[in-house]
């Protein structure tokens, strides 16, 4: 049997219906354990099916013993985790030299040396008896049972869990530097060899050893240097450029280090590659190690939020593995890019994933700093206040906001293309008062689109999707989510896409909103139309669909109303269209085409949302569409890493044919 395994991706700290465990940074083991005269038969795998029971006599002579103290085998899941001198798990650097060992000798040397432990989360088989297809909680009930007389701090342990509120865990995670935390649905039951959203794998802040090869000139009232700039050695000898530190310094620490930057200043730069900086670059020998902290690494292979820890003089570069750098070769297809020249006012073309890696280099070091210029291609943007938090609870701010959009920006700015932008802004976060703003600023810095809307008597200007520069400036205007028109700025009074927005009431579930978005695709599907599903970032769900070009805002109402009324005349329980909130039942889910007119806005595929989870609205195929679809997996942290294993969802519903109107008006009165 191989082990279920975890999603990395948000879930929230508090539900009901979920469990927290910690996240062991250990070896994954299936552990077999049948009972034979006074003892126990014990059967180590690894994670791959691999047979590591000679590896780990001690666990084995433990388990033996608790085997032999049962009348019918079992079979468990869990982690072998290495100990300190406390009893308390470390990391994987502390166990890792056992995998292969095949030397008895030396098996038992280290077993004497660091001690292990066997973490135990999950029970597969009790006896004669499958636990698989039964709910977690029950599971655990029955390893609990199982494991009861056993040591807290022996070598066979009960893994910690909590039920509900992950806050305090979570608390302790960070104050103790685990690895982070494991979510899980009580609910689920056990899924061999498959990744689900059932269990979801919370990670915390990564450290790495890095050599420094520069560093930038200070800026205010800084002293010693800016930021450092560090790397990672590669194989052939050089130093793979990694990204800026320039937080987790005190004054006299600054004082240090910029005395032994001082000492190793050198002419030549020692990177492979030139990097990217916004102040004057100076370089060092390539001598000096320091460790820093931060969230993961870049698609790119930059450092994500890194915060110096301090010099690691036991540490030579040569010594550095380049072992956790993601591959740069799996990035997602590039986008096409459209026509150099498309007139007066057009946006230039949207960049690739390839162009951004500088982007986001020079992005971290000034949310390092704060604040600063973020030169693009299309434009210059003075940014600032990068630190300032907009969800507070998630500790997300608007640098963390402007990193998501530049990563995502290949696939997000095709969708807004052209296409006139409302803008809801949230200067003070989430949890304080918002407001909307039609008109763009007075003054734009260069490469920002606005310009004037012919429709338009009142608004002498507004912003339009389609380029990085506008994106950019937007985040520094606190504004969360990109709101576009369902037409473009060259044709106002003619859309190209038509919505239905599946918005439950606050007694509606999302199983229920799961099952209105299915009866939209049945409907659909007898229309011979073809949808397309994305979240709405929130509670809902939003399905688009393609329309011919010079189709009118009335003809798409129209459209998208008639569908709704199929449904609600087949599910009047579960669905409305009452334009009257007060007047709806608190649990159906409205069906709104009323977002169909002139001017009026969704939420637009790949854009944040100013959710409690900070969610981002993301494309769906309609296979997703089932009991596992949770909309909080889908967050500004989580969905750049999707869009490098699925790419762009959305760019299917860009290439479609659109409806003819007409002949679909025609089949939906052929029905009635």
């Amino acid at each position: 049997m191989e082990p279920m395994l975890a999603t990395l991706a948000d879930a929230p700290l508090r539900d009901p219906h979920l469990v927290y465990e910690p996240k062991y940074d250990g070896i994954r083991a299936l552990i077999a354990v049948l009972p034979h005269d006074q003892s126990a038969q014990v059967t180590i795998a690894s994670r791959k099916g691999n047979d590591k029971t000679a590896q780990f006599p001690e666990l084995v002579a433990a388990l033996a013993a608790w085997g032999a103290r049962r009348a019918a085998p079992a079979l468990l899941d869990g982690e072998i985790v290495a100990l300190d001198e406390s009893g308390e798990p470390v990391g994987f650097g502390n166990i890792q030299d056992r995998i292969h060992l095949s030397d008895a000798r030396e098996i038992g040397r280290l077993a004497a040396a660091r001690p292990v432990a066997f973490v135990a989360f999950d029970l597969l088989h009790d006896g004669a008896e499958e636990l698989t297809a039964q709910p977690l909680a029950r599971r655990r009930a029955r390893l609990e049972q199982a494991l009861a007389g056993v040591a807290a701090d022996g070598p066979l342990r009960l893994a910690r869990q909590v039920t509900g509120d992950g806050t305090a865990l979570l608390a302790e995670a960070e104050a103790r530097g685990w690895e982070g935390l494991v979510v899980k649905d009580a609910r689920s039951p056990y899924r061999p060899g498959r990744r689900t959203l059932e269990w979801r794998k919370m990670k915390l802040l990564k450290r790495h050893e890095l050599v420094v090869g520069g560093f930038t000139e200070p800026r205010g009232t800084r002293s010693w240097f800016g930021a450092l700039m560090v790397g990672v050695p590669t194989e052939g000898g050089g130093l793979r450029y990694a990204g800026h530190v320039g937080g987790g310094f005190s004054d006299s620490e600054l004082a240090r280090v910029g005395r032994l930057l001082a000492e190793r200043l050198t002419d030549v730069c020692p990177f492979d590659t030139r990097p990217p900086a916004n102040e004057r670059p100076r370089w060092v020998r390539p001598e000096l190690v320091v460790e820093v902290k931060f969230t993961d690494w870049t698609s790119d292979g930059y450092l994500r939020q890194p915060i110096y820890l301090g010099v690691r003089d036991d540490v030579v570069p040569a010594s550095i593995a380049d072992d956790t750098m993601p591959a740069r070769s799996k990035s997602p297809p590039r986008s096409k890019r459209a026509p150099k020249s498309r007139g007066k006012g057009a946006a230039p073309p949207e960049p690739t994933v390839e162009d951004l890696g500088a982007v986001l280099a020079a992005l971290e070091a000034l949310i390092a700093r704060g604040s600063g210029r973020l030169v693009l291609a299309d434009g210059s943007i003075d940014v600032g206040n990068l630190n300032k938090p907009l969800w507070p609870k998630l500790k997300l701010s608007k640098g963390d906001l402007m990193r998501y959009y530049v990563q995502v920006a290949p696939y997000l700015l095709p969708v807004v293309r052209d296409r006139p932008l409302v803008m809801k802004r949230f200067p003070n976060g989430i949890e304080s008062d918002a407001f909307y703003q039609q008109r763009a600023p007075d003054e734009v810095p260069a490469g920002v689109r606005a310009q004037r809307i012919s429709v338009d008597d009142d608004v002498p200007a507004r912003l339009v999707g389609g380029n990085l520069a506008t994106l950019v400036h937007m985040v520094q205007l606190a504004v969360i989510s990109q709101d576009p028109w369902f037409a473009r700025a060259q044709s106002p009074e003619q859309m190209d896409f038509a919505a239905i927005d599946l918005d439950p009431m606050p007694g509606a579930s999302f199983a229920r909103v799961r099952d209105v978005a299915g009866w939209v695709r049945d409907e659909l599907d007898r229309l011979g139309i073809t949808g397309w599903l994305k979240t709405s970032g929130s509670r809902g769900l939003h399905v688009y669909l393609p329309l011919e070009p010079g189709t009118s805002f009335e003809s798409g109402m129209l459209f998208c109303q008639l569908v709704a009324s199929f449904i609600v005349k087949k599910h009047p329980e579960a669905t409305t269209v009452e334009r009257t909130v007060n007047r709806r039942d608190p649990s159906t889910v409205y069906i709104d085409c009323l977002q169909n007119v002139t001017g009026k806005t969704l939420a637009c595929a790949y854009s944040a949302r100013a959710s409690d989870y900070a969610g981002a609205s993301t494309p769906l195929s309609w296979d997703e569409l089932d009991d596992r679809l949770d909309p909080r997996a889908f967050t500004i942290r989580t969905l750049p890493e999707r869009l490098r294993q699925v790419g762009d969802l959305w760019a299917g519903l860009r290439r479609a044919k659109g409806i003819d109107m007409d002949a679909a008006l025609e089949r939906i009165q052929s029905r009635r």
